[in-house]
């Protein structure tokens, strides 16, 4: 007998604001209503918006970036009863394929205001940005940033359970002590409950002001259940496995990439995109007790993009910053130098820094931390893969200056 094409668990509109779609969701909280059932080892499809809900165009101006609503974000497609699945079970999750829309053939990068988070280096490059890249098949390249085809390490950014009352209430008291702490920095540290355009899939009344009232918001990963972790290698043929805390564990999905490099250093720095995902559900009974877990576990996928021996250049980065300072074994300092190097390396062949900035967030760089046991400095390093250039950057060959363009920059 011919197997039947497999189920579509979820399906979303392009054409429809997501806040108007019951199976989408953008806060964290275990009383977010069920979108659909899914069985204990089934296949599903399940499709996805971007992240933003459709907030970016492919268009040559950054100002959508500029002026995205971030109170929204991110939108999940969820969350979904997976049937028999206990608090104290482990979810597998099998990653089987992940598509672009057909209808959507393209994805964005960005560079938010620093005032929006920023990124990794907006306090260098605090401008918003953005490059849009068009797909061909499991390739891409950008009118924005000349020069550069690839292919893609398709993921989802984020996937995760629902917390139980008591892991919400958790993260609200920790995150909510680390801004209270911290306002020094003059920064936003972390983004508290906020009620402000909250969707909670058919939730509405007093369901949904709760949730906005409790709701954690989606922007990072944490590790009772993983969430926003923007992990590249979680690509086809990954299994990853999630603690459950609720009864039907909730899960959900979204924030779509076809490539990412290790860091991500731009916020908005995958190529984000709509798509589709297709997972197989199972459910491991007393998998936290069994696992000794604490947080996620993911064994990598075959597919990776491929690049022969001696095709990387690598830089590093130690902790001392751009000012001179010495910092005390701080990796993230070091990867911001790292970062920085290969920025004043790509800048001699004709792009500026902001298509550079772009560019480290969503191809596929190695991002390692080299050594934290040498005091004062740690080292990080960043390997640039010199093939998905149409030109030669080998450290050999003399730099020669062209005209490649620029991204696309907000109006103001």
């Amino acid at each position: 007998m011919p197997k039947e094409g497999l189920r579509y668990a979820a399906k979303v509109s392009l054409d429809k604001p997501a806040a108007e779609q019951e199976c989408l969701h953008n806060r964290w909280h275990p009383d977010n209503p069920v979108c659909g059932t899914i069985k204990n080892n089934e296949v599903v499809k399940i499709e996805c918006v971007d992240w933003t809900g459709g907030q970016i165009g492919n268009n040559d101006s950054a100002d959508d970036v500029r002026d995205v609503d971030l109170t929204k974000v991110h939108y999940l497609t969820g969350p979904f009863e997976i049937e028999t699945a206990e608090p104290g079970d482990v979810l597998v999750v099998e990653i089987q394929d992940v598509q672009p829309m057909q209808e959507q053939p393209w994805g964005f990068t960005g560079v938010f205001a620093k005032e929006n988070g920023g990124g990794f280096l907006d306090e260098i490059y605090p401008k918003p940005a953005k490059a849009i890249w068009d797909f061909e098949g499991i390739f891409c390249s950008s009118r924005h940033i000349p020069g550069v085809r690839f292919a893609g390490l398709i993921h989802p950014g984020i996937l995760g359970c629902a917390p139980s009352p008591e892991v919400l209430a958790e993260w609200n008291r920790r995150e909510g002590e680390l801004i209270s702490t911290h306002s020094h920095l003059g920064r936003v540290v972390a983004e508290p409950p906020n009620p402000k355009s909250v969707h909670a899939g058919s939730a509405d009344g007093d369901l949904k002001e709760k949730i906005g009232k409790e709701g954690a918001r989606t922007i990072p990963g944490r590790p009772e259940h993983g969430g926003n972790c923007d992990i590249k290698n979680l690509s086809r043929g990954s299994k990853v496995f999630l603690p459950v805390h609720v009864k039907g564990a909730k899960f959900s999905v979204g924030d779509l990439h076809f490539s990412q490099g290790d860091g991500e250093i731009s916020f908005c720095g995958a190529i984000e995109m709509a798509g589709t995902i297709t997972i197989k559900f199972s459910v491991m009974k007393n998998g936290v007790e069994q696992l000794g877990m604490k947080s996620p576990i993911y064994v990598p996928g075959p597919v990776e993009p491929q690049f022969g021996p001696g095709r990387y250049i690598y830089f590093e980065g130690f902790s001392v910053d751009e000012h001179g300072k010495q910092h005390y074994m701080d990796t993230t300092v070091a990867y911001r130098q790292t970062s920085l190097r290969v920025i004043e390396y790509l800048r001699r062949y004709g792009y500026n820094d902001y298509q550079i900035y772009l560019l480290l967030s969503c191809a596929p760089v190695q991002g390692h931390v080299a050594g934290i046991v040498d005091i004062p400095n740690a080292c990080t390093t960043m390997g640039l893969p010199m093939d998905i250039f149409d030109f030669d950057i080998s450290p050999h060959v003399p730099a020669k200056k062209q005209d490649l363009g620029t991204c696309a920059f907000a109006s103001s």
